[in-house]
């Protein structure tokens, strides 16, 4: 497919300062290639090229729902969703991910009259549907082919997710909102994460005990706090990476002891060294 090659352990990212809402990733042959409980800011839409995985998510309150997955499958996390994917007995695994600003997103949907002006979670995780599969293949062949002018990239991105909006079956009847009152313990952690933050200080803005806090944050959200804030962290982590920060003030930054802990716990969220993620647009070995 024009825009991807084939280099056997290959992993690639794209993005460009033109567009500046989407972000592009291709892993090929990802033995090796695994993820812990993890979430993204942005919205997330992936199919799965070849070999199989099985995607792991959770709803906010509700139980882990774990789906095999192969090629032709797509695959959606809505922004802040925990979840995790990794292949079936570490077998050999091809995908592509596209991220995606919640907020532009969000202004196709109203445009198309979907929501009230915020982002509405989609609520299809995983499809087999072969014209969103051809679709979301195509876009992502545009966006790593280095030829292609970016307002060429930038129609074909708009056109992709203005057909998403109104995919049959995306949505709930209802938009689903986390009424959790947690969810200030969440927004706490989200904007404090580069500081200081022990079990005790989270558990005192929750008004509960720390033992607490852990089972009804773990039966909420399906991690503990502490995960909870490595995860911020990490988000955080990639927004200064993106931003051109150096790897060891950046690890610093997000509070991890060196930049060698920044560089374990970054790849166990991404699956990606920090210096793979930085280099954009060159080819690179997932093996590493």
């Amino acid at each position: 497919m024009k825009g991807y090659s084939r280099q056997r352990g290959e992993m690639r990212f794209w993005r460009s300062g033109e567009l500046p809402f989407v972000e592009a990733r291709l892993t090929r042959d990802g033995r090796g290639v695994g993820y812990a409980r993890h979430s993204h800011e942005a919205f997330s839409i992936g199919a799965v090229l070849a070999g199989r995985s099985l995607y792991e998510y959770q709803m906010p309150g509700e139980p882990w729902r774990a789906v095999p997955v192969s090629e032709g499958a797509v695959v959606v996390m809505n922004p802040f969703e925990i979840h995790a994917c990794n292949p079936i007995d570490d077998t050999p695994w091809s995908y592509v991910m596209l991220y995606v600003d919640a907020r532009w997103l969000s202004d196709l949907q109203r445009e198309a009259g979907i929501g009230d002006g915020g982002f509405r979670p989609l609520a299809m995780h995983m499809t087999r549907t072969p014209a969103l599969y051809r679709d979301l293949l195509g876009l992502c062949g545009t966006l790593f082919e280095d030829d292609c002018p970016p307002v060429v990239k930038a129609a074909a991105s708009e056109a992709f997710f203005r057909r998403l909006s109104t995919h049959p079956g995306a949505y709930r009847a209802e938009p689903w909102r986390d009424d959790s009152a947690l969810q200030p313990v969440v927004d706490f952690i989200r904007g404090h994460c580069t500081e200081c933050l022990p079990l005790e200080r989270i558990a005192a803005e929750a008004g509960l005990s720390p033992a607490h806090l852990v089972r009804s944050f773990k039966r909420q959200y399906g991690i503990t706090p502490h995960a909870f804030v490595t995860d911020c962290r990490v988000r955080h982590g990639q927004a200064a990476l993106k931003a051109g920060g150096a790897i060891a003030d950046v690890a610093l930054e997000c509070r991890f002891a060196d930049q060698s802990h920044f560089q374990r716990t970054f790849k166990r969220f991404t699956a990606a060294t920090p210096d793979q993620y930085r280099r954009v647009g060159r080819p690179q070995d997932s093996r590493r």
